[in-house]
């Protein structure tokens, strides 16, 4: 294992050596361009662990409000309204099988919805 390692590092520390002499303004262009798409990332990182624990799992289209399904792909009011109207449902399908919802809409939030 700590030849692997040993190996690992030579390696690491040989890809960063180069034969061309590179001036300060260069790394430091090429540093700021890292950081830059560092930061991006590492934004999209956190907006997608906020969203993830937003999200408390599959809406009850039985039960939700209009207002927590219009938080669903695609969901307009109109289409809240709809659901809402056509309540009960046994099963999320429904939705498309009552012509509550498009196909295009169901295939939007079918992993995300369930009729309790």
């Amino acid at each position: 294992m700590r030849h692997v390692l040993l190996v690992a590092l030579m390696v690491a520390g040989l890809a960063g050596c180069s034969h061309e002499a590179r001036s300060p303004d260069a790394i430091r262009n090429d540093t700021a361009h890292v950081t830059a798409g560092a930061v991006r990332d590492g934004k999209a990182v956190v907006q997608g662990v906020f969203d993830g624990l937003r999200q408390k799992g599959p809406v009850n289209i039985n039960k939700a409000s209009s207002d927590e399904l219009e938080r669903l792909p695609g969901v307009t009011p109109e289409v809240a309204d709809r659901i809402i109207a056509g309540r009960p449902y046994q099963q999320g399908a429904d939705l498309y099988h009552r012509h509550i919802v498009s196909k295009a809409e169901y295939n939007q939030i079918s992993g995300k919805i369930e009729a309790r």
